[in-house]
């Protein structure tokens, strides 16, 4: 997005996210009616917004068929293993869907510009993440990979706001901090990714995200658009009548009662 243009503004936000939400509820509909598995990866720079597209994306559908997957540093045990295995134990079934809140291309990222693998991984892993992908398409799971893009100066900003709100500031950690010199290292660290991993089964697509209401807006859009149109009849619903004639209220009778309101109006 250009600098100069004016953020979106919040109403205008939401009255173009509200179709999209109808329409990701009948893509999760036809997913289970289906047996189909979503996969969606979302990776990026930090602060650039991914918790905020995933919140969006998640919050109208069924929680018992989507899982959001941030996993924490490996463990000793985990770093052990066949570094692939710890994500395959999130993967969908039928019907579900996953959304990765970063995922397997930490090895390309923040493991490789921060010296936590040595370029011998890091090179293996840029080889096999294709072929990974590969058994995971051929199997016949919808695959999406999403980085998120963010200016320097905007990510500042938010880092700023971060540390300046105690609600915000888990967000912000001492990796976070110690990459912040590093800015041109991750950029270059994506482009040998994207060189690596950018294949006609399972594409990067980029979206713009100084202004994180518009990258919603344009991730959700192109994540719809390139799935199949998947609206199903609305099995028809309706509400019997009570069998009361007037709705009841509430009665505890017992030992146990509700919490005493310490915020009514006065």
């Amino acid at each position: 997005m250009p600098h100069h243009e004016k953020p979106l503004g919040k109403k205008q936000f939401h009255r173009l996210l509200k179709p999209m939400q109808v329409e990701l509820v009948a893509m999760h509909t036809w997913l289970r009616h289906t047996g189909k598995r979503l996969v969606v990866l979302f990776e990026g720079r930090d602060a650039a917004g991914k918790g905020g597209v995933i919140s969006a994306l998640a919050k109208v559908l069924d929680p018992r068929h989507v899982r959001v997957v941030a996993l924490p540093s490996p463990s000793e045990r985990e770093r052990s293993q066949w570094y692939f295995q710890r994500y395959v134990a999130h993967l969908p079934a039928a019907g579900e869907i996953v959304l990765f809140d970063r995922s397997w291309y930490n090895r390309a990222g923040v493991e490789q510009v921060m010296g936590f693998c040595s370029e011998s991984e890091c090179a293996a892993f840029l080889e096999q993440a294709p072929v990974f992908e590969k058994l995971l398409t051929d199997d016949g799971i919808l695959l999406f990979k999403y980085w998120l893009s963010v200016d320097q100066q905007q990510q500042e900003q938010r880092f700023v706001e971060r540390l300046a709100d105690p609600v915000k500031r888990w967000k912000l950690s001492p990796i976070d901090l110690a990459a912040r010199a590093k800015y041109a290292e991750y950029g270059e660290a994506r482009e040998r990714m994207f060189r690596a991993t950018h294949m006609p089964n399972a594409p990067w697509t980029v979206v713009d995200f100084n202004d994180q209401r518009l990258g919603r807006l344009n991730l959700l859009r192109d994540l719809l658009d390139r799935l199949p149109d998947c609206t199903l009849p609305e099995p028809s619903l309706e509400l019997p009548e009570l069998p009361t004639a007037q709705p009841q209220r509430e009665q505890f009778t017992g030992v146990v009662q509700p919490l005493p309101n310490r915020f009514a109006s006065t």
